[in-house]
């Protein structure tokens, strides 16, 4: 396994058969290693010309996978305040990516929706990014390699949504 500094990878963390993982240098590796593989995916290609920027890409897949929402509650979702998600859902809207609609309890508030053009110009920008990280998987990781990832994925989703789960007791 490669160790050193090359492209901000300081090496394997280390296991409990080799010693005990210090929380540290563990936060330390996935925040080098998770921010240079945001970065490769910004500087990938993408099949479409949407011109949408990384806020807008993110809101649009948050409103896809979650469904129909208000503009405050995609902000807590996103951790951005709620001014700039307005900004957001606005260039979203005049790019007919999302629509607002009332809202059924509270006519106040609006519903933001995907639009079938948001659906294409996701899956166009996603369809590329997840076709280059497939092929990267697929020559580069090992079955075993594969299988920690995918046993991995869940609790990195995790770590990304801030969950914070009950400390396991030591003995």
């Amino acid at each position: 396994m490669p160790t050193g500094s090359r492209d901000g990878y300081a090496g394997p963390v280390p296991t409990p058969q080799n010693r005990e993982i210090d929380p540290g240098d563990l936060a330390r590796q996935l925040w080098l290693s998770v921010g240079l593989l945001r970065r490769r995916l910004r500087q990938l290609p993408s099949d479409s010309d949407s011109g949408l920027k990384l806020q807008e890409a993110s809101a649009l897949a948050r409103i896809r996978a979650s469904g129909p929402t208000t503009a405050s509650a995609l902000a807590r979702i996103e951790q951005i305040t709620p001014q700039s998600m307005g900004t957001t859902v606005n260039s979203l809207e005049s790019k007919g990516l999302v629509e607002r609609s009332p809202d059924a309890d509270d006519g106040r508030l609006s519903v933001i929706s995907i639009t079938e053009a948001g659906l294409r110009v996701l899956q166009s920008q996603q369809g590329s990014a997840i076709d280059q990280l497939t092929v990267a998987l697929t020559d580069s990781f090992t079955k075993t390699e594969l299988e920690q990832l995918a046993q991995a994925a869940p609790l990195i989703a995790r770590l990304a949504h801030g969950a914070t789960p009950k400390r396991e007791s030591r003995p």
